[in-house]
């Protein structure tokens, strides 16, 4: 059986504690989550309870996975589990890391949402396709229209508003002596990929 050889204050984070398995370091766990385990140095680590340490980890790693990644961009909850999943997290330990994340207010897909839609609305994107591109990210489908309506009012866009921004860069094909008819048989060609 294995033996707990140490458990001290890590001094990197706070309420956190270094666990050391047979003289080799296991992991930085939560202190608080440790209290109910038992532990005793120098004793063995009973099967049940090295499987919840095993479990605890898991969830640590995927927390750290997906702050890692949340620190290059936002993602909606269901887009970052998949994308701890794709990385070999167990499942179990990435719902944890997301309802940990959620807790402490890093995760929130109706601002997620916001945030996305308000950029790329800015940027000439038209509702239906942000809507498209939040549903595929995962947002709830009315949580994902709200936030759309909002940032194109937050915005003072409105769809004719971007649809005539649309259509004078297709007036600007005509300028350069392309027909009508051929742009709007470009158009229709690019609508159909």
């Amino acid at each position: 059986m294995p033996i707990l050889t140490g458990l001290a204050p890590d001094p990197r984070q706070s309420g956190y504690r270094l666990v050391e398995v047979d003289r080799g370091r296991f992991a930085s766990l939560p202190g608080d989550a440790l209290v109910p385990l038992r532990l005793d140095i120098g004793r063995d680590i009973p099967a049940a309870v090295l499987t919840r340490l095993r479990e605890l980890a898991d969830i640590e790693a995927a927390c750290r996975a997906a702050l890692r990644v949340l620190t290059r961009r936002g993602h909606a909850r269901h887009d970052l589990g998949r994308k701890l999943i794709q990385k070999q997290h167990p499942r179990e330990a990435v719902e944890a890391a997301l309802r940990r994340l959620e807790a402490r207010g890093l995760i929130d897909d109706r601002r997620f949402a916001e945030q996305y839609a308000a950029v790329r609305a800015a940027r000439g994107r038209g509702p239906a396709r942000l809507v498209k591109d939040l549903r595929a990210q995962g947002v709830d489908a009315r949580v994902a229209e709200e936030s759309v309506r909002r940032a194109l009012e937050d915005e003072g866009l409105t769809p004719e508003i971007e649809a005539r921004a649309v259509a004078a860069r297709l007036a600007f094909l005509a300028r350069r002596g392309y027909s009508g008819a051929m742009a709007l048989e470009v158009v229709n060609e690019v609508l159909q990929r």
